[in-house]
């Protein structure tokens, strides 16, 4: 006779497992969030067309200036 467990959540039903993944969704969520530029791009759109004209940028070229390192644009 086969005896076949009808949990599907492993990680509820083991501790240690559910502290892991919790910790991992933690360091991916806190990856992400460091990895977002959204905050220096409203940062430099915030800012009026002379600030930017003095930093070298016009409002279409912001979203290319913040990720030229990334993408290469």
């Amino acid at each position: 006779m086969a005896y076949t467990a009808t949990n599907s959540d492993f990680a509820a039903s083991h501790p240690i497992f559910a502290r892991i993944a919790d910790r991992l969704k933690a360091f991916g969520k806190a990856y992400v969030e460091a990895r977002s530029r959204q905050a220096e791009i409203a940062a430099l759109e915030a800012m009026t067309d002379d600030q930017l004209a003095e930093r070298g940028l016009t409002r279409d070229g912001i979203v290319r200036h913040v990720f030229a390192d990334t993408y290469y644009l």
